[in-house]
């Protein structure tokens, strides 16, 4: 088509633009912003199937299974592959119109047949989208029916999850998959006063495949056997050797079942295994411990000491000399973030930790955001605050969003942003760097490889935005100031 036989809608002058593009960065506009209630413009979140897909291909030769539309089971795995660079593997039902009308029944039954039939899976945990979940699918009746009529074997495990994507995030859709995963492989196997001496470590939704190695190395050095519930450390990173492997990693099916009979459980995220906790209180042996995420020094040193307790080990001189370095390192580049306003926002274990690390740096959290959130997340968070001088002043909006963010960033500004991708456009109309920490990271490689818990995890944050504000420092300055040395 020629450019004359095209006509817009609406024209409007470059002057109404510049005006509108100046006023939405006023409080004018801000006050506005922030008294919208029936619109969400980029939150910080996703929704709670894909929560439950990563529980559910955490675990060896398991099959994630969507009940639901095509659609919603593309977007679970494409987001996945985008921030990991690596296959997803999952499959679903195809529930259409026709579905919605008559119910889901026997889009499961042909959906597991054929999925057990091609791939053979050792598990296929179900989960939910919002058309079963409107019209009322009884999972239960429809999985019993599925082996009744022989679609599937009888002794396939086939637990699943209610995960409405219009409730909730994809924290509660983890929390939902694990609960549910773990009551069924480990029905019927406590035995009474048996002991597996392990240490069940559960390490919430992380889409860092690195924290959860680091988890497992720290484990390693106290020579402590254990169990990860759930491991995507293998799933998501396996490496590149030519061959495709569908179920690669994943914690064991046997290892699941038993423990129900280990030594300790330790849920390194308390927002995001909060029925977990509250069944495994209920029903495992064993110490059941709910700790912050190790972000920083002081929080790794609680986790640290909580090991050493748990299983009366010393903790070893590895650690000991890591923590050193740690401290080293944040000594030596302080200056660098000492007095810095920051934005921060994201899943909330995630966030506290962030800022808990930002406050031993001498940094403020000036503006913490979290999409969805409760009373009881906004307290926990000003009491992470109240703990620094450096808290002081920073403020915490939950169930708000990154367009809330924006107004923020625009009429109170920061230095530095923190948090997944999505945080991008708010930080360029800002002009200010953004620090990619969280899920998803999709427009950079390699960074879930690199953990940001832990003493070393510490250093790899500290070295990140120091580092980022030296080059801003050196791209920014004038020519007698491009100095050899910062």
């Amino acid at each position: 088509m020629s450019e004359t036989a095209l006509k817009k809608v609406t024209e409007y002058t470059p002057e109404e633009v510049e005006k509108v593009s100046n006023w939405i960065n006023t409080e004018d506009y801000k006050e506005k912003n922030f008294a919208r209630e029936a619109l969400v413009i980029n939150p910080a979140h996703a929704c709670q199937p894909l929560g439950a897909q990563m529980v559910a291909t955490s675990f060896e030769g398991s099959l994630p299974f969507v009940h639901g539309s095509q659609g919603c089971a593309s977007y679970f795995r494409s987001t996945f592959s985008r921030h990991y660079r690596e296959p997803a593997a999952a499959t679903c039902d195809a529930m259409t119109e026709d579905g919605a009308v008559f119910g889901g029944q026997n889009n499961l039954f042909e959906g597991l047949e054929n999925a057990y039939t091609l791939y053979k899976p050792k598990m296929m945990p179900v989960y939910t989208t919002c058309m079963p979940e409107v019209i009322g699918d009884d999972l239960t009746a429809f999985i019993k029916n599925a082996k009744q009529k022989g679609h599937i074997p009888e002794d396939l495990p086939v637990p699943y999850a209610n995960t409405p994507s219009f409730n909730g995030t994809h924290i509660h859709g983890y929390d939902a998959m694990l609960k549910s995963i773990l009551a069924y492989l480990t029905k019927g196997q406590k035995i009474e006063g048996k002991c597996t001496g392990k240490l069940n470590l559960i390490p919430g939704f992380d889409g860092n495949v690195g924290n959860i190695r680091e988890y497992k190395r720290i484990l390693d050095l106290f020579e402590i056997p254990y169990t990860v519930l759930a491991d995507s450390s293998d799933v998501f990173d396996s490496g590149c050797d030519g061959h495709y492997e569908l179920y690669s990693g994943g914690t064991k099916l046997e290892d699941a079942a038993e423990s129900i009979n280990g030594k300790a459980t330790i849920s390194m995220q308390k927002f995001s295994s909060v029925t977990t906790m509250k069944w495994i209180d209920e029903n495992f042996s064993g110490v059941n411990e709910v700790m912050p995420m190790p972000f920083g020094v002081a929080k790794t040193d609680a986790f640290i000491l909580k090991l050493s307790e748990l299983f009366d080990k010393p903790v070893p001189e590895a650690l000991k000399k890591e923590r050193a370095l740690a401290v080293d390192a944040m000594t030596d580049a302080h200056q660098y973030l000492h007095g810095k306003k920051f934005a921060v926002y994201g899943d909330p274990d995630y966030v506290i930790g962030i800022i808990s690390f930002l406050l031993e740096m001498g940094a403020r959290p000036w503006h913490v955001v979290i999409s969805r959130g409760t009373k009881k997340v906004k307290k926990e968070i000003e009491a992470v605050l109240e703990t620094s001088m450096y808290g002081e002043g920073c403020t915490v909006h939950v169930n708000k969003d990154l367009w809330h963010m924006r107004s923020l960033l625009m009429t109170d500004p920061v230095e530095g942003m923190i948090g997944d991708t999505h945080g991008k456009f708010a930080a360029r109309d800002a002009k200010i760097p953004l620090f990619r920490i969280g899920f998803p990271i999709i427009d950079r490689v390699n960074l879930h490889r690199n953990p940001v818990v832990g003493y070393q995890g510490a250093i790899t944050m500290l070295t990140m935005i120091a580092n980022k504000f030296l080059d801003i420092k050196d791209e920014t300055c004038e020519d007698q100031w491009f100095e050899m040395m910062r």
